[in-house]
């Protein structure tokens, strides 16, 4: 039996109504990608408020890599909310929050001391993560990349690339952020892209700005936002040599990435490298919100008492939720099925390739894939208003996507890696369709369509 039903048109008439109040009470700026409203969710399925099943690919934007209502997060969650929902970490400590930092100083790559700030989102881990780079460093300013994203408050804000519709409007942003390319611009051997990075960011501390006022380069493993872009393993390693060398910290946003999405629990374990600080969120809790910092003990403890916390930080709900995620992750082998899951998608994702000139780059690693659309492969004009539709069109037919990437026309999976295979398969037929129904019937590998076809 499929696992997509769809016993309405979708929207359905409930999702229908909701949208109108939606639009009603909610402001504008509030994107949502797809018109429907869920009504409950289990593994990889998630059903709408008319009875409709979908498939989910999107994994409410990489935040459920242990699939919805994961049987061990959701029983720690309730054996949590038994005892207490909260007390403050600053005022009344508990066991929950320390021992979620142990476990996470063990798991992250570095084999040196190490401590863990417990914040709740993304943003406020890239925020407390320049304020403690800041305050070790004695020195201002940040390097961040072209096509980043770090998040949506004012510091993260600052720190992310994609003006429309991130940072259009919002202005001024944060003073002492500088913004160079990213390492997918360096290619070649080994060496070549060692020495290339070096000549490179040579260039930026002689014309962009001075090495002895940079506190920390904080960059992604892999573009999130960005449309799933992974450098060279090389890059990142000389990345991290040039940091050793002028005594700047290297800040891994593994937000998106991390929690098994690309293959390993965090993606810079295939890179072979130790960040100074490792940022960790969305997946970490298993669908609650949850972040973290991990870091040298030395840096960590750089900030005077006081200087770190929040009312929220490290819920003791959460803490719980984020346990059982990393119990889960090792236990039912996550990352290996990542790896897996990225190869099906690979043998698919070649053959459309070959038949459909739309798509002009597959990207990522792991299970964290991305196709690129374009109009023309050798302009590589970006095809949004194709990606659109691909959307559109699957979440018609009963699959959950998302798009990405600067120009809007990158679709990145995300899909619980609790997915079954059947369920996978079901819905990249859907993709394939959707693919289809964009670029007319498949044509000979090797051609190309013009931007007037």
């Amino acid at each position: 039996m499929p696992s997509i039903q769809l016993r309405t048109t979708i929207p359905g008439p409930r999702s229908q109504e909701l949208m109108e109040r939606r639009v009603q009470a909610v402001p504008r700026g509030v994107f949502h990608s797809t018109p429907v409203f869920a009504a409950r969710a289990e593994g990889a399925l998630v059903e709408d408020v008319d009875g409709n099943v979908f498939v989910d690919l999107a994994g409410g934007i990489g935040c459920v890599n242990t699939g919805h209502r994961a049987e061990p997060v959701v029983a720690a969650i309730r054996d949590q909310i038994d005892r207490y929902l909260h007390t403050c970490f600053s005022v009344s400590l508990y066991e929950g929050y320390v021992e979620l930092a142990e476990r996470l100083n063990q798991l992250t790559p570095g084999r040196f001391a190490k401590k863990t700030l417990i914040l709740n989102t993304g943003s406020e881990a890239v925020e407390n993560a320049v304020k403690i780079a800041r305050a070790y460093t004695k020195r201002p300013a940040v390097v961040c990349f072209d096509d980043a994203f770090h998040g949506r408050t004012l510091l993260a804000l600052s720190l992310t690339s994609k003006t429309h519709p991130y940072k259009a409007g919002f202005q001024p942003f944060v003073s002492d952020i500088y913004r160079v390319p990213y390492g997918c611009d360096f290619e070649g051997a080994p060496s070549s892209i060692k020495s290339d990075c070096e000549r490179h960011f040579e260039q930026v501390f002689k014309r962009i700005v001075a090495a002895e006022s940079v506190a920390a380069i904080i960059a992604e493993p892999v573009l999130g936002e960005g449309g799933f872009i992974a450098p060279p393993a090389e890059y990142f390693r000389a990345l991290a040599e040039i940091c050793r060398k002028h005594g700047i910290l290297f800040i891994a946003d593994e937000v998106q990435t991390g929690i098994c999405r690309t293959g390993s629990l965090f993606a810079c374990e295939q890179y072979g490298v130790e960040p100074d600080m490792l940022l960790s969120a969305k997946s970490l809790g298993g669908g609650l919100p949850i972040s973290a910092i991990t870091g040298r003990a030395e840096i960590m403890d750089s900030t005077e008492v006081g200087g770190l916390g929040g009312t929220f930080i490290g819920n003791p709900v959460s803490c719980a939720a984020a346990l059982a995620v990393l119990d889960m992750v090792e236990r039912e082998k996550l990352s290996e099925r990542a790896q897996k899951l990225g190869d099906r998608f690979m043998e698919r994702a070649t053959r459309w390739k070959n038949q459909y000139p739309v798509i002009g780059q597959i990207h990522g690693i792991g299970a964290m894939r991305a196709l690129e659309l374009v109009r023309d492969r050798e302009t590589r004009e970006p095809a949004s208003d194709e990606a659109n539709s691909i959307v559109r069109y699957c979440y018609e037919h009963g699959v959950l996507t998302i798009s990405a990437g600067t120009f809007s026309n990158i679709i990145r999976l995300l899909m619980p890696l609790v997915i079954t295979d059947e369920q996978f398969d079901e819905a990249l037929s859907v993709l394939g369709s959707a693919l289809e129904s964009v670029n007319g019937a498949p044509v000979a590998a090797g051609t190309s369509r013009s931007s007037n076809a």
